[in-house]
């Protein structure tokens, strides 16, 4: 199935949206970013998929906002966070970091998100997705943004102007969906040793990884995902296949990306499958499993309940 116009204007506002965001963070003085070494990853997976095309510089890290974060990655990996046996239930669950397909926010929204649901008894497997080049220095990186969100017209000053952002790139995602497909082939090949039951395999991504669950769904021929979650990502219209997995949707009202859309909720509702929408007061863009005082806070526990109403979470005999 090809991507639908509908889909590929959604992923694409996702992209400038979150490159708005970058942008708009990195200067901020709480928000420089700073170079990092590349830490340890003993247990990740390569997915094998491949390199990235023109892609020059190496793959490389950086912190922003206390986290790190990667970026240039040109081979894809997997990594399993799997649950102690005496709490596991048989679930899983691919999580796919955001960070609008540029760089990756691996820690806010991969480490700790599998974390957290290991510790419910759930095996979770961090996607690292290649990514478009960019630059090899910290500051061509975000020059190369700024330039990037200024050609799209999504400006500070054109969003106080109430002006529209101009028509976005439209990126091929040939990559990433590869990389998720080999993610999910993966852990179907692995289950039995993960202790995975393969009807309970779901996805989650979040902001950018929100739009690659999303892509995967509509658009992949191999994945057969038992549910998903979207977690603050593009909320534009999509053609709903008739045997989509039930969602899990999450946003907040002071995100950017929300802008009153509720097109993919409607979407999923129309087409008759099962979908929830949590819609926050508060939270922003970004706030992984949570930023303090903020009513998005609880959106994992509600996400646990519900995997559990829809017997997602029902030990494996």
């Amino acid at each position: 199935m090809k991507l639908t116009r509908k889909a590929s204007l959604a992923l694409s506002f996702l992209f400038t949206a979150t490159a708005f965001m970058f942008t708009a963070s990195a200067t901020a003085q709480d928000g420089t970013i700073y170079p990092l070494e590349a830490p340890e990853e003993p247990n990740a997976i390569p997915l094998g998929t491949g390199g990235v095309d023109e892609q020059a510089a190496p793959e490389t890290w950086f912190r922003q906002w206390g986290d790190p974060m990667a970026r240039n990655i040109s081979t894809a990996t997997l990594t399993p966070f799997l649950p102690e046996a005496d709490k596991a239930n048989g679930a899983a669950v691919i999580v796919a970091p955001g960070g609008g397909f540029r760089w990756l926010s691996v820690k806010n929204e991969g480490w700790e998100v599998a974390d957290a649901l290991a510790e419910r008894g759930i095996a979770a497997f961090v996607l690292k997705y290649r990514l478009q080049p960019t630059p090899e220095s910290l500051d061509g990186f975000r020059e190369s943004m700024e330039q990037l969100f200024a050609e799209a017209g999504a400006s500070p000053d054109a969003e106080k102007n109430g002006e529209k952002p101009s028509s976005p790139p439209r990126w091929d995602l040939s990559n990433q969906l590869e990389d998720a497909e080999a993610a999910y082939a993966l852990i179907n090949e692995r289950a039995s040793e993960w202790g995975v039951d393969t009807d309970r395999l779901g996805m989650i991504g979040f902001s950018a990884g929100a739009g690659l669950t999303m892509h995967s769904t509509l658009n992949s021929e191999v994945m057969d995902l038992a549910f998903i979650g979207p977690i603050y990502g593009g909320m534009g219209p999509v053609e709903v296949p008739t045997d989509a997995p039930p969602m899990f949707n999450v946003i907040a009202a002071d995100d950017f990306l929300f802008r009153g859309q509720f097109g993919a909720i409607e979407s999923w509702f129309e087409a008759g499958r099962p979908v929830e929408f949590h819609l926050y007061q508060n939270g922003g863009h970004g706030f992984g499993l949570g930023n303090p005082d903020r009513t998005s806070n609880r959106w994992f526990d509600a996400f646990m309940h519900w995997l559990q109403v829809n017997d997602f979470l029902a030990a494996s005999s």
